[in-house]
């Protein structure tokens, strides 16, 4: 069928805090908080910003944090009932 609201993706929000009634917080950059807030935060002036971390210190953006899954290369055949 058609779409009935065409034109919802061409709305303008116009401020931050329309955007706040649909339920966004702010985005800020680690880069722009105090190093007690982020591990890219603090700095004298404009910092460099770092590997991308969590504000909890863990690596981000396509960094693998799970465990690799034991290896199946041992396993020849299966084991007899």
């Amino acid at each position: 069928g058609q779409v009935g609201n065409l034109d919802h993706e061409n709305v303008s929000v116009g401020k931050a805090g329309r955007v706040r009634w649909l339920g966004f917080r702010p985005t800020v950059r680690g880069v722009s908080m105090n190093p007690v807030d982020h591990p890219m935060g603090g700095g004298e002036g404009r910092g460099k910003g770092n590997h991308p971390m969590t504000p909890w210190g863990k690596p981000t953006k396509g960094y693998k944090t799970r465990r690799p899954k034991p290896s199946d290369r041992y396993i020849v055949t299966r084991r007899a009932k």
